[in-house]
């Protein structure tokens, strides 16, 4: 008996000791499926719970909640187990994930990746200067709805989310606008991160060529100044080079749609409604990951995951000056006297990539009868390709000295308060001098995007008034970090502007008229007891033709230019103080 109950002892501490090392193992669903399946994310967070607590150097905290009802976690790395980004000397990196759950490369590659760091001490040495934050899964909505249809032209894996979330926004076009709860969520965690670099890993497909990794960084001359110029000149270069000793390439975006790619392509412009135009607005040096949709799911991911290791090597070797670079780069700013609200590809300017494709053209189509393009991968090439990457302003303001917003804009004061913007209530009524801008035109998308219809080529008028404010009324100084915010979201011209993404439609619609036949008696009055107004309506009638001819236009300017106009229509409701 005694020796019946040694063994089975024995049997039972082996049997547990053989589960631990099974569960320490922390084999990934993408290893167990032999690379064919992505993890869902009740597996994902369960991973990373996991590894949290095996690992004293991983925590795991839920920040903030999503659309679909369940909260955004985000796993840190931190040898020193302190989890403060904002109180230490470290480099951080922030990597999201699962932005479009139907290209889940990151998920899996970032599991692979912090699994490995946290078992290697060798590792954990070589990389204890950085500070590692990871959105495990962002679209969780997204998800959730599995299918294996969605991304007709992706190779693997199985099953995979859905690119909309549970509401149907897409995320990567929420970030200034925040009509979501996720995007809410994001603003905290990357706010509390502050990191110095960011990475969105996605998956894409314009044309078919040789590498399964293209990136996309945030552009490099809407970017600015030293750190545009470190992005162009070190950081791409330096991440290309790491990879090239692994035996990988990579290429910029391939910007392309039913095009070859050796015509030439342009840089994408991330604007602030992407995440890495975004971030660029606190001057985190991001880009987005975008593996070739087309390559084996199993090659997507492991060189998703060697460029997740190749990133922190630039980091190790390039931290400090990256973080004099941020600093040095709101210097830059602060000191300037106007911004750039608008930008066009600058054509006379072009880079040469070494670019690695396969021969395409266009040949009969089996389906239409007619040309569709096609790629012969028994043909692969290495050619000269001329890449589009200098943009030019076409538009710039001059930078106030503060900005006031009345408090009835609940959400434009939430939303800066949200990205860490100092605001400062009036404590009293008050008559401030300040410029007005007047909408003079604009354009709108014809159909929905986004929930919304979105305006584009705006051009406003401005004029200095005495305006009344009210107590509670706040004060925007933009002599702070968050002035690239600040700009890019106040000024009604720029390209994501807040007026441009309809919060302030309302000023676009009249709410009192006049009537023709009683208001001619007072337009005839109007016009004799101001002789300036008559000479500029006469010369308007002279010069333009449907004026001319049209009474009630003609009847409109007058009242557009008397005490009589709606003081509220086209009265963009956000005011300037000027220097």
């Amino acid at each position: 008996m005694k020796k019946y109950i040694i063994v089975l002892t024995y049997f039972l501490l082996c049997t547990t000791i053989l589960a631990q090392e099974v569960e320490e193992n922390f084999e990934t669903v993408f290893e167990q499926s032999k690379s064919d399946s992505t993890a869902t994310y009740e597996q994902t967070i369960e991973f990373y719970k996991k590894l949290a607590k095996s690992y004293p150097e991983i925590k795991i905290q839920k920040v903030g909640m999503t659309d679909v009802g369940t909260p955004l976690h985000l796993v840190l790395f931190d040898t020193d187990k302190n989890f403060n980004p904002l109180e230490t000397r470290k480099n951080t990196i922030l990597i999201n994930n699962g932005i479009h759950p139907g290209e889940p490369d990151g998920v899996d590659a970032s599991m692979l990746f912090l699994r490995d760091l946290a078992q290697s001490e060798k590792l954990k040495k070589e990389y204890e200067q950085i500070i590692i934050a990871i959105i495990p899964m962002y679209n969780i909505g997204g998800s959730f709805n599995r299918n294996s249809t969605s991304r007709v032209n992706q190779n693997g894996p199985l099953e995979y989310g859905f690119r909309g979330n549970t509401h149907n926004f897409d995320l990567n076009r929420d970030f200034i606008k925040t009509d979501t709860k996720n995007t809410e969520a994001f603003t905290k965690i990357f706010q509390m991160v502050n990191p110095d670099v960011f990475i969105d890993n996605h998956v894409s497909n314009g044309a078919d060529y040789q590498y399964t990794l293209t990136h996309l960084f945030t552009q490099h001359n809407k970017m600015g100044g030293s750190l545009g110029e470190f992005i162009e000149e070190s950081m791409i270069q330096n991440i290309a080079r790491n990879l090239k000793n692994k035996d990988l390439i990579i290429t910029p975006y391939v910007n392309v749609y039913n095009q070859v790619p050796e015509k030439g392509f342009t840089q994408f412009f991330d604007s602030p409604r992407y995440s890495t135009g975004y971030t660029s607005l606190f001057n985190s040096l991001g880009f987005m990951v975008e593996t070739h949709m087309l390559k084996p799911y199993k090659n997507r991911v492991e060189q998703n995951y060697e460029l997740l290791f190749s990133t922190l090597d630039f980091l190790k070797l390039y931290g400090f000056e990256v973080k004099e670079l941020r600093q040095k780069a709101i210097e830059e700013t602060l000191e300037k006297e106007t911004y750039p609200i608008r930008w066009e590809v600058d054509s006379t300017q072009t880079s040469t990539l070494s670019f690695h494709g396969y021969q395409g053209g266009f040949i009969k189509s089996d389906v239409t009868g007619l040309k569709r393009l096609k790629f012969d991968r028994s043909k692969p090439f290495t050619k000269s390709v001329s890449y589009y990457n200098y943009f030019k302003p076409t538009k710039e303001i001059s930078i106030p000295n503060f900005y006031i917003v009345p408090k009835r804009l609940k959400k434009v004061v939430r939303l800066l308060r949200q990205n860490k913007i100092q605001i400062l209530p009036l404590k009293e009524d008050t008559e401030i001098q300040v410029e007005g801008y007047t909408i003079d035109s604009y354009e709108t998308v014809k159909s929905p995007f986004e929930n919304h219809y979105l305006h584009y080529n705006t051009e406003v008028s401005s004029s200095t008034v005495v305006q009344q404010f009210k107590k509670g009324d706040f004060l925007v100084p933009t002599n702070q970090p968050g002035l690239k915010y600040i700009l890019e979201t106040l000024e009604p011209e720029a390209t994501d502007s807040f007026f441009n993404w309809n919060f302030f439609d309302i000023i676009l619609q009249r709410k009192e008229y006049f009537s023709p036949y009683v208001f001619e008696d007072i337009a005839k009055e109007i016009l004799d007891n101001n002789p300036v107004l008559k000479t500029e309506f006469d010369l308007k009638k002279e010069y333009d033709s449907d004026f001319a001819k049209d009474s009630y236009a003609q009847l409109d300017f007058i009242y557009q230019h008397s005490k009589y106009a709606e003081k509220e229509f086209m009265h963009y409701p956000i005011y300037r103080i000027l220097k």
